[in-house]
């Protein structure tokens, strides 16, 4: 059976593989495929999730060693290349266009977090706070982050975890056709994906998925779901250092009742947040720059600066695979209702009020 379970995987792994690459030298090197270009497009975002989710629900868990480091580091690789593609000016306007409702939206949703899992729901307050954190800010990064803050159990962290995991994956599926319902821009879907879906993986996703889907608009609109998704998101991300220094103060009587060193703050922020704003440095003052390098040695600069983001695209779409084959029975069996009511009662009040908020600024 674990066998059988590993050549399968092995062979998933490798098609999928196989597609990406294809589809990766069509677009840079200009690969004609003809009749057959379709085996280089068939494999999108949530085509690659949905087979990784079937693959743990038939077949279980295949290499989970593998499975778990593959899930999250070539997610951050991706996204640190992602960088190259993106401009010191854009990233900071789309950023910050977000900033006055990311104050409110945090500690909104952390207050929410209380009022539906303590008050109302009777979640203990370590699973409820990790579930509000990894909703208000980057899921399961600011789960991992507060975590060792409050001293969580192994169980509070690991429902949590499957709570956001979860309820990551049906936002994959579903928002980018609510989006495309509610005839979305590119700015639009990327603000809103950003703000109301939990993991960096599944924000990236999404906004990879609109992007497939309205390749016209990304054309006519000269910015795509996914550049802005990813810069609000990671924009947002930063936001972990204020949560771990806030969270002290509402845990300050348990904590007191234990030992042990706090974690640093700044140990709170993820390195790949940091390579990424490296990359998007680098790539506008440096490989793009004709007046420091020149105009030969710039295009050639903004060609590999493309290839790289392209490259990183697909690259996420692995990830994908990854991130559902380790959606296992266990894992939803794990979460339990009362803490997955809190998730989905938190995801929808963000998401209606981060969508309300998002049409009203037109």
């Amino acid at each position: 059976m674990k066998r059988r379970n590993e050549i399968c995987y092995i062979v998933v792994v490798a098609v999928i593989g196989v597609s990406l690459l294809l589809g990766f030298a069509e677009e840079v090197f200009g690969l004609d495929m003809g009749s057959l270009s379709w085996i280089a497009h068939w494999v999108s975002s949530p085509v690659a999730l949905a087979i990784g989710f079937a693959f743990a629900l038939l077949l279980g868990k295949a290499f989970p060693v593998f499975n778990k480091t593959m899930s999250k580091k070539l997610l951050q690789y991706s996204v640190i290349g992602l960088g190259f593609g993106m401009n010191v000016d854009k990233a900071l306007a789309s950023g910050s266009e977000g900033m006055i409702f990311t104050v409110v939206s945090v500690f909104g949703t952390l207050a929410l977090g209380w009022l539906f899992g303590r008050k109302l729901l009777g979640v203990d307050s370590q699973t409820s706070y990790l579930i509000s954190s990894g909703t208000a800010i980057c899921g399961g990064s600011a789960i991992a982050a507060v975590g060792p803050i409050i001293k969580a159990k192994a169980e509070s962290m690991s429902v949590a975890l499957g709570v956001v995991f979860v309820l990551n994956g049906i936002a994959l599926f579903i928002f980018p056709s609510i989006g495309d319902a509610l005839g979305m821009t590119m700015k639009q879907f990327g603000m809103w994906a950003a703000i109301a879906i939990h993991d960096t993986s599944s924000v990236v996703g999404a906004g990879a998925a609109y992007d497939q889907m309205h390749p016209d608009l990304v054309a006519s609109q000269g910015v795509s779901a996914l550049e802005v998704a990813t810069t609000i998101k990671l924009t947002r991300a930063l936001w972990i250092v204020v949560l771990a220094l806030v969270t002290p103060f509402f845990f300050r009587r348990s904590l007191a009742q234990t030992d042990g060193a706090s974690k640093p703050w700044y140990s709170c922020v993820p390195r790949f947040i940091i390579w990424f704003v490296v990359a998007i440095i680098f790539n506008t003052y440096i490989l793009s720059n004709a007046s420091l390098i020149g105009d030969a040695a710039a295009s050639v600069g903004g060609e590999f600066s493309g290839a790289v983001a392209k490259l990183a695209k697909h690259l996420i779409t692995l990830s994908l695979f990854f991130i559902g084959a380790s959606l296992t029975r266990e894992t939803l069996r794990s979460v339990g209702i009362k803490p997955l009511i809190q998730g989905v009662l938190l995801w929808v009040s963000i998401s209606c009020v981060s969508l309300a908020y998002i049409f009203w600024l037109g």
